[in-house]
């Protein structure tokens, strides 16, 4: 008695990009480019983990762990339920579902959702808190920031017509 193996034919070979498979994750059909892609360092600190020290030049960090450190040149923080942040930071944008401990300066919206606990020094230029979300400390908004632009925007756009 003979058995014949089952054999795969071989796979082509790929000289085109665009015979690519798609990148898992990422949505197909729709233009919306990936995170990644976005164009931006991401660094995201993983549940479990710690982190201590300075954190500087990244556009984008991710806290599902417990840092304690100074953020320095960064565009957000974004900080999860299962997150812990103690120390400083100056951001564009913060979105808090977690805790953050310290000093914060936000040039432009603070989100708290309403899992997240802010507290200590915090400096924003427009404020969004969910309810159930709480912030204790020291409240200031901006001069300069996110709503006095566009009020002053509008303004300007109400004298010029």
């Amino acid at each position: 008695m003979m058995f014949k193996q089952n054999a795969r034919p071989p796979l082509p070979r790929n000289t085109s990009e665009d015979n690519l498979p798609p990148l898992m994750g990422a949505p197909s059909g729709d233009a919306t480019p990936a995170p990644a892609a976005e164009g931006g360092k991401r660094l995201i600190v993983g549940q479990g983990i710690k982190l201590k020290g300075e954190i500087s030049a990244c556009d984008r960090l991710i806290v599902e762990g417990h840092v304690e450190v100074t953020l320095n040149d960064t565009r957000t923080v974004e900080i999860k339920p299962s997150g812990r942040f103690i120390g400083s930071c100056e951001v564009e944008q913060a979105e808090i579902s977690g805790t953050y401990e310290g000093d914060l300066t936000v040039r432009g919206r603070l989100s708290v959702h309403a899992t997240g606990v802010v507290t200590g020094n915090i400096h924003y230029g427009e404020i969004e808190l969910e309810r159930g979300g709480r912030i204790a400390g020291e409240l200031k908004v901006r001069e300069g920031g996110a709503a006095a632009s566009r009020s002053s925007d509008a303004q300007r756009a109400s004298k010029a017509a």
